[in-house]
């Protein structure tokens, strides 16, 4: 089975691009499947879950289900319907980062998580690095030369999370840092 074969996440829509589903031989913690391919980022309960999902349990909900857990948090989904936020949480791959990941929200929606991003990368997103620029500066790194030289530097202590909104099309992005 190959990467075309596996189920479409709306706000996750490349899980193999970003390393959160890669190819593996082991049995799905859930349906206890060989698909091929095995989820790898977080996974939050207070249940002891031995080994990873395959990607059709999490689009189908039933892995969240049975362990009563979520794969992303609800931080940075508000203003979203609850149905998006079950989505989200319960039926998307999560991502790995340093610090709390949190999904970023665009026109009343969640945003398509896109992976991470340096500097070149996050060039090529000029709405993305003009919204993270804004934040920066809104939490304190105002000073212009200091705060092209953090981005320059992003891939080191520190990465940017790009997303897109997937009713507009703008990109946005958050630091995540070390």
């Amino acid at each position: 089975m190959n990467a075309a074969d596996l189920p479409f996440f709306r706000y996750h829509p490349d899980p193999v691009a970003t390393g959160a589903v890669r190819e593996g031989s082991e049995e799905c913690a859930r349906c206890h499947r060989r698909t091929g391919w095995m989820y790898t980022a977080t996974f939050y309960t207070a249940q002891d879950v031995s080994g990873d999902f395959c990607p059709w349990c999490i689009a189908d909900g039933s892995a969240a289900e049975q362990f009563d857990g979520d794969f992303s948090d609800t931080y940075g989904l508000d203003g979203v319907g609850m149905e998006t936020v079950r989505e989200v949480t319960r039926r998307t791959p999560g991502f790995r980062s340093w610090q709390d990941p949190h999904w970023l929200v665009h026109c009343d929606d969640a945003a398509a998580f896109l992976g991470e991003a340096g500097p070149t990368e996050l060039a090529r997103y000029p709405d993305a690095l003009d919204r993270l620029r804004a934040d920066l500066r809104e939490d304190g790194l105002r000073d212009p030369d200091e705060l092209e030289r953090f981005l320059a530097c992003l891939g080191e202590d520190a990465i940017a999370l790009l997303f897109r909104c997937i009713r507009c099309g703008t990109h946005l992005a958050y630091v995540d840092a070390s």
